[in-house]
């Protein structure tokens, strides 16, 4: 029998911690998420995030974060968040660490692209691309018959990172696995309710949130891209934003309400001036707004669910409202000031071109041009959907500074 508890009895049960391909421990002492953890730290996949966007261009400047840094800082909020609610941290950071490892280059302005040129073989989407490299990408473990079956994880810990537990269906934009990857997502979700987030998925949603609301906005903040004096006249364009874009459907009223909390908190900016002094009080910022929304999830969570260990399908994260429109807000703060901007239409326009001239010749090149890892795959293909899988799959694997290098390559 596999453990999960090094001290004391585990909440996870043996089928959780059971792996699609059997693999015993190597050494005595650790966990089966402390293996997973250890796994997806090593990968080719988390590596490639520290030159792919978050929402600046990686490079850009010296503080800005990349998919990297992001990850980071999700898996340290859902890391303490999970483990104040009796979930395994480490399969928290698991979860977060994995949750944006299928995100092609040029973030969502990428992801858009290949989305449009892979509808013929099944679609684009970045969480199913994570599960694909969890489970067939990334080289570490093969099957009986010689298949790569990917990192390997555990049962948990995938279903920990699938934030929807769907495939791709009519009028569904977001879905977490590809047709030809349902084996294993099948299995991983076998004994579990239909299209339901377990308790860990759900936390690093909220954190993956948390952190990107709050980093985004010090991110602008200290690049001169905004001033938070402008909220206040902007507000009809950012709950414009919030509903469309980010789908939280409430009334402006509601984020004028948001928005008054928040700038009656100390820690609250009037402005940024570039001072040491001013920066120490962002900084102020994101640590309390960080602190104020994972609080009110987990003493919410805690209110309704009780003081025990909250795990899988146990219970689900809540969530107060009020915090839920806060992060909203803020979060539709980068899409209308940095993501919807003016002057990101150009670059994401170009970045469009690249991504298509790419698939183009490279599926015309192919296997001549193709990564090694990827030749098997070609091979095995029998048909023009499969070979232009194999194509998708190595474009997206790249950083946004290997899509350039390598369009300058085929296309010069």
């Amino acid at each position: 029998m596999v453990s999960n508890s090094i001290n004391g009895m585990s909440p996870y049960s043996d089928s959780d911690l059971e792996r699609f391909v059997y693999e015993p421990a190597k050494r005595s002492g650790r966990t089966e998420f402390m293996r997973d953890r250890a796994r997806v730290i090593h990968s080719a996949s988390l590596r490639r995030l520290g030159a792919k966007t978050q929402v600046a261009v990686p490079g850009e400047n010296d503080f800005q974060r990349t998919r990297l840094t992001h990850s980071l800082e999700v898996a340290q909020i859902g890391r303490e968040l999970g483990d104040s609610l009796g979930a395994d941290p480490d399969l928290l950071d698991t979860s977060c660490l994995s949750h944006d490892l299928g995100h092609p280059p040029f973030g969502h302005n990428g992801e858009g692209a290949l989305a449009l040129l892979a509808e013929t073989c099944g679609g684009f989407e970045g969480n199913a691309q994570s599960f694909r490299l969890l489970t067939r990408l990334e080289a570490k473990t093969l099957s009986s018959d010689g298949r790569s079956v990917g990192l390997n994880l555990s049962r948990a810990s995938l279903d920990a990172v699938t934030k929807y537990p769907w495939g791709k269906s009519e009028g569904v934009r977001k879905y977490g696995v590809y047709e030809d990857d349902l084996e294993i997502f099948t299995w991983m979700r076998s004994s579990t309710p239909m299209m339901k987030r377990c308790i860990e998925a759900q936390i690093m949603d909220w954190s993956d949130d948390v952190s990107y609301s709050v980093h985004d906005l010090e991110d602008a903040l200290v690049a001169g891209q905004l001033s938070i004096a402008q909220f206040e006249a902007d507000l009809p364009l950012l709950h414009q934003v919030m509903r469309v874009s980010y789908g939280i459907d409430v009334s402006e009223s509601d984020a004028r309400d948001a928005l008054l909390r928040l700038q009656k908190l100390s820690c609250w900016p009037a402005h940024y001036d570039g001072t040491h002094k001013s920066l120490a009080r962002v900084k102020d910022l994101t640590s309390q707004l960080i602190g104020r929304f994972v609080l009110s999830a987990e003493l919410e969570t805690r209110k309704i669910h009780g003081d025990g260990k909250l795990t899988r399908y146990s219970a689900d994260l809540e969530v107060p409202m009020e915090q839920r429109i806060e992060v909203g807000l803020l979060k539709s703060v980068a899409g209308h000031y940095l993501i919807s901007a003016d002057f990101a239409q150009d670059r994401y326009a170009k970045q469009r071109v690249v991504i298509s001239q790419l698939v183009e010749a490279l599926y015309e090149s192919a296997p001549a041009t193709l990564d090694s890892i990827f030749l098997e795959d070609w091979h095995r293909a029998g048909t023009d959907a499969q070979r232009l899988r194999v194509v998708i799959d190595q474009i997206a694997s790249l950083t946004d500074p290997g899509a350039y290098a390598l369009h300058a390559r085929l296309i010069s």
